[in-house]
C-alpha cells in the first residue's frame, strides 16, 4: 500500500478497472485529478468544451462497450457536461463524470464556480450524483458505478470530489472485484415464452437496443419461429440484412399499428417502446406480449396476460435459439413475405416524399462505405430519413441522440468512437445548424490526426422546424441563420474538405477521406442530385 493524493489514486483505480482514455478539460479546481493520469497509463483527450468531452465519452462507450469517463471542473464545467450526461442517461450509455466540488458552500458565498447545489443539478440528468467525503467513499462509489454498468441498464453517473480532498493523501484503492452478472430469465419463464411463441399463428418480434448482445442468435430464431420482426432505431442491424419477414426500423409509420393488430403474440426484446420509437401512444396490438427487459420500470408498463421477464435480452435470445430446436424444426413463415416487401417499399416512398431528395444520397453513401463503418449522426433531416431506409449490416453501428435529442452530438461522439476503435472506419453525419454547436471539436480531430469523414448536410436552415411550423400554420420564423464557409472553416483548423458535385463524386470523396490522415468535411447540399 502506498499513499498518493486522492486525485492520482482515482486515476490508478480507473486504470485497474479497464479505463484507458479519459476525456476532459483541466482547471484550477480539478488539477489534482490530473496528477496521476499519465503515471497510471491513461490517455487524456483534451476537448475544446466540456459538452464535447461528455459526447466523446458517450461515443467511446457506444463504440467499445466500455464505460466512458470525463473529468470536468466545478460549476460551469459540470453544467456544460450536463447535456451529454442527459443524452447518455436517455440512451442507456455507461458514462461516468467526475468533477471537482467546492469544500464548503453553506456559509461561504461568491466563490469561484459556486453553485447552489452542484450535485443536485447533475442528479436531474444522471442516474445518481453524489459528493464524496473521504477516499473510501470515492472508491466505493466508483466501484458501484462500474458494477451497475455491468449488471443493470447502464445510465450516466456523476461523482463530485471536493477540492481539498482531491489533493489529500490516500491509500491505494482495493483490487477490482469480479463484475456482477446481469439478471437472467428463469428456466420456467424461458419454457413459457417458447410455448407461447410456438403456439402463435402470427407472432411479431420487436428488437430494441437491448437485444444487440444477442444478435448472433436472431437470424436462426426468425427462421425457426417463422415470425415477422421490427427493430427500433437503436436495434437496427440486430435482424440480419435481407431477412424476408423483417419490416425494418419503421415502427413510427402509422400503418404499422394495423400490422400489430393482426398479431396474436408480440415479443418485445430489450426496448422500452418509447415515444421516440413509436411517435404514437400505443403499439397497436390487442394480443398478449412477451416482454424481456433488464429494467424493471419498463416491465411495469405491462398488461394483464403479458409474460414479463426481468432479464438480460441478449442472454434470453441465445437461450431461445437453443431451446426452440429441441421443440420443433424450422416452421413455415407465419407472414406473407410479399406483403412485408410491399409495405417496406410503400414506406420508403413515403419517407422520400416527406423529405425529398435524401433517400438517393443515403443509398449512395451506404454503397460507398465499408460494411463495418460505425456512424454517428446528429439531429438532422438526413439522419431522420436514413434511420428508416438504411438497413445496417451490423448491430450497434449507428449511434444517434435518440431520447434526449440534443444537437451537436455527431462530431464529438464520432471522435470518441474513432479513438476507441482505432483503424475501424467511423464517420459523422451532421446538419449545418447542429454542427455549429460543437464544431470547435474539429481541433481535437486534427490534433489527433483522426481519419474521420464528416458528412455535412447543408440545406441552409432549420428545415425540420420550418416544416413543423408550416404544418402548424405558423409563419416560419427564426429558422434561417447565416452559415460560414464550412470547407474553409475546417481548413483553418488544418483539416481537409470536399464539395462533391454528384453522387459518383461523393463516393470518391468518401474513399479519399477514409484514407486521409485527419478529418475531412464533405459538404453536401440538396442540389447534388441536379448536377
Amino acid at each position: 500500500m502506498t499513499q498518493k493524493p486522492l486525485g492520482a489514486q482515482i486515476s490508478h483505480m480507473l486504470k485497474a478497472r479497464g479505463v484507458d482514455v479519459i476525456f476532459g478539460i483541466p482547471g484550477v479546481h480539478n488539477i489534482e485529478m490530473y496528477r496521476g493520469i499519465e503515471d497510471a497509463g491513461i490517455t487524456h483527450v483534451l476537448a475544446r468544451h466540456e459538452q464535447g468531452a461528455g459526447f466523446m465519452a458517450d461515443g467511446y462507450a457506444r463504440a467499445t462497450g466500455k464505460p466512458g469517463v470525463a473529468y470536468v471542473i466545478t460549476g460551469p464545467g459540470l453544467c456544460n457536461a450536463m447535456t451529454p450526461l442527459g443524452q447518455a442517461y436517455s440512451d442507456s450509455v455507461p458514462v461516468l463524470a467526475i468533477s471537482s466540488g467546492l469544500d464548503e458552500t453553506s456559509a461561504k458565498r461568491g466563490q469561484l464556480h459556486q453553485m447552489l447545489d452542484q450535485a443536485g443539478a447533475a442528479r436531474t440528468v444522471c442516474e445518481w450524483s453524489e459528493e464524496v467525503r473521504n477516499a473510501d467513499a470515492a472508491y466505493a462509489l466508483i466501484d458501484r458505478a462500474f458494477a451497475e454498468f455491468a449488471s443493470k441498464r447502464p445510465r450516466s453517473k456523476h461523482l463530485q470530489v471536493p477540492i481539498a480532498l482531491g489533493g489529500s493523501l490516500a491509500q491505494d484503492a482495493a483490487l477490482p472485484l469480479p463484475a456482477p452478472k446481469r439478471p437472467q430469465a428463469s428456466h420456467a419463464q424461458l419454457s413459457e415464452a417458447v410455448a407461447l411463441i410456438l403456439a402463435a399463428k402470427k407472432p411479431i418480434f420487436v428488437f430494441g437496443g437491448g437485444a444487440v448482445s444477442g444478435s448472433e442468435a436472431v437470424g436462426d430464431l426468425m427462421r425457426m419461429t417463422g415470425a415477422a420482426s421490427f427493430t427500433t432505431y437503436a436495434g437496427r442491424g440486430v435482424v440480419p440484412e435481407n431477412t424476408a419477414l423483417n419490416f425494418g426500423s419503421t415502427l413510427a409509420r402509422a400503418e404499422t399499428a394495423e400490422i400489430f393488430a393482426q398479431a396474436d403474440l408480440v415479443c418485445t426484446i430489450g426496448s422500452e417502446l418509447a415515444e421516440v420509437d413509436l411517435w404514437r401512444d400505443a403499439l397497436g396490438h390487442t394480443c398478449p406480449m412477451v416482454r424481456v427487459d433488464i429494467d424493471p420500470s419498463v416491465l411495469a408498463q405491462g398488461k394483464a396476460g403479458d409474460l414479463l421477464i426481468h432479464g438480460d435480452a441478449g442472454a434470453f435470445l441465445k437461450a431461445m435459439a437453443i431451446a426452440i430446436p429441441a421443440r420443433v424444426d424450422d416452421r413455415a413463415p407465419c407472414w406473407d413475405a410479399s406483403v412485408v416487401a410491399q409495405a417496406r417499399a410503400r414506406w420508403r416512398a413515403e419517407t422520400d416524399a416527406e423529405r425529398p431528395g435524401i433517400v438517393p444520397i443515403c443509398d449512395a453513401l451506404r454503397a460507398a462505405l465499408p460494411k463495418d463503418t460505425m456512424i454517428y449522426s446528429d439531429m438532422t433531416q438526413f439522419a431522420y430519413v436514413a434511420k428508416e431506409v438504411w438497413d445496417m449490416p451490423k448491430p450497434a453501428h449507428w449511434h444517434h441522440p435518440f431520447g434526449f435529442g440534443t444537437l451537436g452530438y455527431a462530431l464529438p461522439a464520432a471522435i470518441g468512437g474513432k479513438i476507441g476503435l482505432g483503424d475501424q472506419p467511423v464517420i459523422a453525419i451532421a446538419g449545418d445548424y447542429g454542427f455549429q454547436y460543437t464544431l470547435q471539436e474539429l481541433g481535437v480531430a486534427v490534433e489527433l490526426e483522426l481519419s474521420l469523414p464528416i458528412i455535412l448536410w447543408d440545406n441552409g436552415k432549420l428545415k425540420e422546424i420550418e416544416e413543423s411550423m408550416v404544418r402548424s400554420q405558423i409563419a416560419p420564423n427564426a429558422v434561417v441563420a447565416r452559415n460560414p464557409d464550412f470547407c474553409k472553416l475546417i481548413e483553418a483548423y488544418g483539416g481537409a474538405s470536399a464539395r462533391p458535385r454528384s453522387l459518383e463524386a461523393l463516393a470518391k470523396d468518401i474513399e479519399k477521406a477514409l484514407a486521409h490522415n485527419g478529418p475531412t468535411l464533405i459538404h453536401i447540399t440538396p442540389d447534388i442530385l441536379d448536377r
